[in-house]
C-alpha cells in the first residue's frame, strides 16, 4: 500500500487535536454536533451555484427535507438530467449542511441537477427507515421531474459511505420493482457488507479517520438487531443476483476499513455483466471527497464522478 497523503496525514493530525471523544461516550446529539464541528475546517468554500431550492417532499415517515441544485449556467427552463444524492455519516450523522460543497461542487462539474436528501436518521430512526425515504425521494424526482425541472429519462442515484450503501439499494429495489430506470449508480466508498469482516478492517482499523469501532458504534445505531446484518438492504452485497443493474462507478480510498467491501462490491457488479468503473485513491482515507478544502486529490475523484455522470447521461 502507497504511504499516507501528506495532506492526509495532516488532517488526521489536526484532528487529533481536537480530543474527539469516541461517540459512544456521548449522546446523539453531542456525537452529531463534534461531527459537524470536527469536519467543518476541511470542508470546501461552497461554489456558487445556478439555483438551489430547499423544500420537502412526502414520505413514509413524514416530510422529506430535500436540497434541489442547479449547475452555475445552466437555464431555468431547461429539463436537466439529474443526481439523487445520499450524504454520508453512519447512517447516524449528517445532513444537507455537512454536504453542501461536495454536492455543489458535483453539480457543477457534472452540469446536472443534483437533488440532496435528509433522509430520517438512526437511532431514533432504525433500518429500514433510511432505505424507505431514499426510495420515496427518488421515485418522488421521477414523478415530478417536470415541476423540479429534470429530465425523467436520465436519472442517477449516489452517495458516499452510508449513501453509497443506500444508492446501492435503491440500484437493486428499482430494478427488481420495474423502475424507474437509472443511468448510473455513483457509490464513494460505499458500505456494502455490514458483517464487516474483510481483510481492511483488521488492516486498517485504527487511526484514520474512520475506524472499526466507530462503524461497530453506526451499524449498533442503525440496524434492529444482528438479524439484519444479512438483510441486503442492509448489505447489499448479499443480494443473490446484481445483474441488470445500471452501470456504476465506485470510488474507494486505500486507507478506509471499508476498501475491500467496496472492491468486492465492484467486482461482482462485473461479474454480474454490469458495466463498472473503479479507482481507488492511494494514500486517502475514509471521507476525503467531502473534506476538499483540506484534501486536493478529493477534486479530481470529485472531478471522475462528474465525467461518469455526463456520459451516462450523453
Amino acid at each position: 500500500m502507497s504511504t499516507l497523503h501528506p495532506q492526509t496525514q495532516a488532517m488526521i493530525d489536526a484532528m487529533a487535536r481536537m480530543n474527539l471523544l469516541p461517540p459512544d461516550q456521548l449522546t446523539v446529539e453531542q456525537a452529531r454536533a463534534q461531527f459537524d464541528r470536527s469536519r467543518k475546517p476541511f470542508l470546501a468554500a461552497p461554489q456558487a451555484v445556478g439555483a438551489l431550492i430547499d423544500t420537502t417532499i412526502p414520505g413514509p415517515g413524514g416530510a422529506i427535507p430535500i436540497r434541489s441544485y442547479r449547475p452555475i449556467n445552466s437555464r431555468k427552463d431547461e429539463a436537466l438530467p439529474a443526481l439523487v444524492f445520499f450524504h454520508g455519516g453512519g447512517w447516524v450523522f449528517g445532513g444537507l449542511d455537512s454536504h453542501d460543497p461536495l454536492c455543489r461542487e458535483l453539480c457543477n462539474a457534472s452540469g446536472s441537477a443534483l437533488i440532496a436528501v435528509d433522509y430520517r436518521l438512526a437511532p431514533e430512526h432504525k433500518f429500514p427507515a433510511a432505505v424507505d425515504d431514499a426510495l420515496a425521494v427518488t421515485r418522488y424526482v421521477h414523478q415530478h421531474a417536470r415541476e423540479l425541472g429534470v429530465d425523467a429519462s436520465r436519472l442517477a442515484v449516489g452517495g458516499d459511505s452510508a449513501g453509497g450503501n443506500l444508492a446501492a439499494v435503491v440500484a437493486l429495489t428499482l430494478r427488481d420493482q420495474g423502475g424507474p430506470a437509472l443511468k448510473l449508480q455513483v457509490l464513494i466508498y460505499p458500505v456494502t457488507d455490514l458483517a464487516m469482516d474483510t481483510t481492511s478492517y483488521e488492516t486498517i482499523a485504527n487511526g484514520f479517520t474512520l475506524t472499526r469501532d466507530r462503524m461497530r458504534y453506526f451499524r449498533n445505531a442503525y440496524l434492529r438487531g444482528d438479524q439484519d446484518i444479512g438483510d441486503w438492504r442492509a448489505s447489499p452485497i448479499k443480494a443473490r443476483d446484481l445483474s441488470k443493474l445500471p452501470p456504476a462507478i465506485v470510488l474507494a480510498a486505500a486507507y478506509d476499513p471499508l476498501v475491500d467491501e467496496g472492491k468486492a462490491y465492484a467486482d461482482r457488479l462485473a461479474a454480474s455483466g454490469v458495466h463498472v468503473t473503479y479507482t481507488s485513491y492511494e494514500g486517502l482515507t475514509h471521507g476525503f471527497m467531502s473534506v476538499a478544502g483540506a484534501i486536493d486529490p478529493a477534486h479530481t475523484a470529485i472531478a471522475e464522478a462528474a465525467s461518469a455522470l455526463k456520459r451516462a447521461f450523453s
